[in-house]
């Protein structure tokens, strides 16, 4: 049984086209109605399973509001290599967390509240909360669906 194996770079493509597809909100279905396949076919795209055709990468690069360029980008600075598609190469913690569902609704979320003041605040909490947990403090806060039970 000859069990086929991803190609680096259309894995590299489909993880590119899921990262758009994502940031902009719309579904796997969506995409596919939009460019005239399954969502199964978006899937396999998307794990570089399937390759994607030149036409069919452009009309993909359309809906998701971007250029053909995009789904090779690497860097700002680095042109498309094949070296620079390891990607079982360790990736930083922050790049990675914006992949995540988390850290694309956060961000999408993040991106709407237009006070500066209020994002500041936001930052400042969540830096508090990260030293409480990293230091174990507690934060004596009581949880929203917990009655109050501390005693002064």
């Amino acid at each position: 049984m000859n069990v086929k194996t991803p190609n680096a770079i259309d894995t590299y493509v489909g993880m590119r086209m899921r990262r758009r597809r994502q940031l902009l909100g719309m579904s796997q279905e969506r995409l596919a109605e939009q460019i005239g396949v399954t969502f199964q076919q978006v899937q396999k795209y998307e794990k570089g399973i399937n390759r994607i055709g030149a036409s069919r990468l452009q009309r993909i690069a359309e809906v998701l509001r971007t250029s053909p360029a995009f789904f090779f980008e690497q860097d700002d600075l680095d042109a498309p290599s094949l070296a620079g598609l390891d990607l079982s190469a360790p990736v930083d913690p922050v790049t990675e967390f914006l992949r995540s569902k988390e850290g694309l609704v956060l961000n999408r979320a993040f991106m709407k509240i237009e006070d500066r003041r209020i994002r500041e605040t936001i930052i400042s909490l969540v830096k508090a909360m990260a030293q409480s947990e990293n230091s174990d403090i507690s934060l004596n806060a009581p949880r929203i669906d917990e009655p109050d039970t501390r005693r002064e």
